[in-house]
């Protein structure tokens, strides 16, 4: 019965002693947000999150960049084949209203006619115009924004509390599955350390 006991005893501080590490693991994820440093050994201490974070923001722009979301994602097909359709009739009604309004002393069947030329010539020229314009704003989008940087700036600039926050509410679960795990663990690994230590 005291071998029972002794056993039983080891496997409990074990269970202890892994749901602990694990809690404490968990929590230097983030913690300490600011480097502490330890006397004597000199040693300082920070969260995993915190220390590398900078490499976080940008592993996670590159990712998101590359496999989320990329400038030809944002940019290609902005300006759609209804969108030229859409503005080659208002180009028209517009030239129309100034040539009615700038030639008011000429016959309207002559207004008509220089309205229908020019409505012909907007239809055929305004098109590639359109594909040609939209092609040079969406080669300067591109070169101007970078969806990575912008990721990543965005990842450096949140604030540390509030990313454990919401990672502790989302992973709740998760975390506390890996804290019981510690403990069962670490139940089996006493409860293995006292029937070796019986035998020995």
């Amino acid at each position: 019965m005291e071998i029972f006991f002794r056993i039983l005893l080891m496997a409990l501080i074990g269970g202890l002693i892994g749901y602990i590490t694990n809690v404490v693991a968990v929590k230097m994820l983030f913690r300490p947000i600011v480097p502490v440093k330890i006397p004597i050994i000199n040693y300082e201490i920070m969260g995993l999150i915190p220390k590398r974070r900078a490499e976080i923001a940008k592993n996670i722009a590159q990712i998101v960049n590359r496999e989320l979301l990329n400038e030809d994602d944002i940019f290609d097909g902005v300006i759609k084949e209804e969108d030229k359709e859409k503005i080659v009739e208002y180009l028209n009604e517009k030239i129309g209203n100034i040539v009615s309004e700038k030639a008011m002393f000429l016959p309207r069947a002559i207004t008509g006619m220089i309205n229908s030329y020019i409505s012909d010539i907007v239809k055929k020229e305004a098109s590639d115009m359109i594909d040609q314009m939209g092609d040079n704003f969406i080669k300067t989008a591109k070169e101007r924004v970078d969806i990575e940087k912008i990721v990543e700036d965005k990842i450096n600039a949140f604030d540390l509390e509030e990313i454990e926050k919401i990672t502790l509410e989302v992973a709740s679960r998760e975390l506390k599955h890996i804290e019981v795990l510690g403990l069962i663990l670490g139940f089996i690994i006493g409860i293995v350390q006292g029937i070796i230590s019986f035998i020995i």
